[in-house]
């Protein structure tokens, strides 16, 4: 599988944690996700990058959005159509 698609599939993991509230710390997400600390912040950064207002909230002990967000990244049906493509399923 490309890097390029694994990289889009760990941003979509990330994005659902966030969503949930239940990354715990950095040292757990990134545990969590079986990466380095350091490449779980090379990710966040792209992320931020891409305008994703993620913060990290000591109350919660989770990254979360500061603001309401979505994050979609693959091909999907036009409008109308009831079914969506999956770039993830091969």
């Amino acid at each position: 599988m490309s890097s390029i698609i694994k990289h889009i599939q760990i941003i979509d993991r990330i994005d659902k944690l966030i969503r949930l509230q239940a990354t715990g710390s950095p040292e757990v997400f990134a545990d969590r996700l079986g990466v380095s600390k350091t490449k779980l912040y090379r990710i966040l950064n792209t992320m931020k990058a891409l305008n994703a207002p993620i913060v990290y909230d000591m109350t919660l002990q989770s990254f979360i959005y500061q603001e309401e967000v979505n994050f979609a990244c693959g091909f999907y049906e036009k409008e109308g159509n009831s079914s969506r493509l999956n770039p993830f399923v091969g």
